[in-house]
This record gives C-alpha cells, structure tokens and sequence, in this order.
C-alpha cells in the first residue's frame, strides 16, 4: 500500500505510486502546507513552465487540508479552463480528450475544499487511464489513526489493512529506514521513476521540462503511451 497527501493534477510519478499498490490512501487530515503541491502545479504555457493556482480561503499551516475551502467568491474553474485553453487548445494532440476528463473533475460534484477537488483530480485520472487501485480518504477510512504522528501513522494504517509492503516516492529514502518498517513487520520498498522513458515531445521547447502536473503529459501522449509510463520505474 501506498499513502500519500492530495495534490493537485499531480505528476505522472504519483499515478505510478497508486497503480503499483492495492490500496492507496490520501492523506486529508494532515497539516496543509503552504508553496507545495496541494493547491498548486505547472504546466507548459508559451513555451515555458507556468504554475497555476487553485484560490483557496483561510489558507494556514494550522488548518487540515480538508479544512482548506476553495473561493467561491473567484470563478475559479472558469479561469482554470481559460488557462487549459490558451495552453493546449489547437496545439495539444489529446487536446479534447484531456479537456473530457478535466471537465469531470470539476463537474462531477461539489467541491467544498481543496482536499474534495483534488480527490476529484486524482479519481477521474485514474479512471480514464484504467488504474484499479482502491483509494481511500484517510479522515473517512482510518479517522482513528489521525492522533499518530509522522512514520507511527503510517505503521497504524497499513496494519489496519494487513499490508506486508508499504511502498513509497523515491523522496522517502531521506525520511523512513527500511530495518525500522521491518520491526513493524512492513517490507519498505521506494518507487524510482526511469526519467529517460518518461521524457516526450512538450509543445513549444526545445528542452524537456520534467514533473510539471499530469496535465501536460495526458496533453502530449495518448492513453496507451500514458499507461505504458505507468509502469516505467524501478523498486528499490
């Protein structure tokens, strides 16, 4: 299993996290942080990288991400597609299939917060490029975890769902010992994307800008050559 914080349209290395495990559960009743990934990301805009951001209100490091709620007083979605537009319209091959799916992440429901929106991104993704993972809400599947702290949690949820593996992104290998999961019974492995497989044709540069948000790699490749990226990393 896998656990990680919702982000926003993330990169194509946490759609390979979820596809690699049965159960990845998201991380909504944790700290929110401000200048990271969760209200936040790039894509590719004239030519260069441009970071987009989603207007949330009463953001603060002292608050859940789930208590993070989205500006209605902005249209945000409307500025967000604007964006999309002037970005890849005429200019994208999978233009019109990626807008289909952006489309269902804003119209599906209501969004509330940031953690709801983003739940949203990381759903429809996954289902348009067929992952099976089971994705859980760690504030709705495993609420009495939520007084754990750091790796401690982490033990708690995965025994909560009898993992043998925890599996996590390759920044991990600063912050967890694979002796110290041991003990608790957990095998640690970490996800090492292969980069040079990962590279593709981006619009507009002559050099390849790499994790910008998934957006731009569903823009640039068809489903199949998305799925193939699925599967493009090393254990370690």
């Amino acid at each position: 299993m896998a656990i990680m914080q919702p982000y926003l349209f993330p990169y194509i290395g946490y759609f390979q996290l979820i596809n690699a495990v049965d159960i990845f559960v998201l991380y909504d009743d944790v700290n929110f942080r401000k200048q990271s990934w969760i209200n936040r990301n790039k894509i590719m805009l004239n030519g260069k990288e441009h970071t987009f951001t989603i207007p949330c209100r009463g953001v603060s490091s002292n608050k859940l991400i789930n208590e993070i709620e989205l500006d209605k007083t902005k249209d945000f979605a409307l500025n967000f597609f604007k964006l999309i537009q002037h970005g890849y319209e005429k200019k994208a091959p999978f233009y019109e299939e990626t807008l289909a799916v952006l489309k269902k992440v804003f119209n599906t429901s209501e969004h509330y917060n940031i953690a709801d929106l983003n739940y949203s991104s990381i759903v429809h993704i996954c289902e348009y490029l067929d992952i099976q993972t089971e994705i859980k809400i760690a504030s709705e599947a495993v609420p009495q975890t939520s007084k754990l702290k750091g790796v401690n949690r982490i033990y708690s949820i995965c025994k909560a769902y009898n993992a043998l593996t925890y599996l996590n992104a390759q920044g991990g290998t600063e912050l967890y010992n694979k002796s110290d999961f041991f003990t608790e019974g957990l095998k640690l492995q970490f996800l090492i994307p292969k980069t040079n497989v990962l590279e593709y044709k981006q619009l507009n540069t002559a050099e390849f800008k790499p994790w910008l948000s998934v957006i731009d790699v569903l823009m640039n490749n068809s489903k199949e050559q998305c799925q193939k990226m699925l599967n493009s990393f090393s254990l370690s």
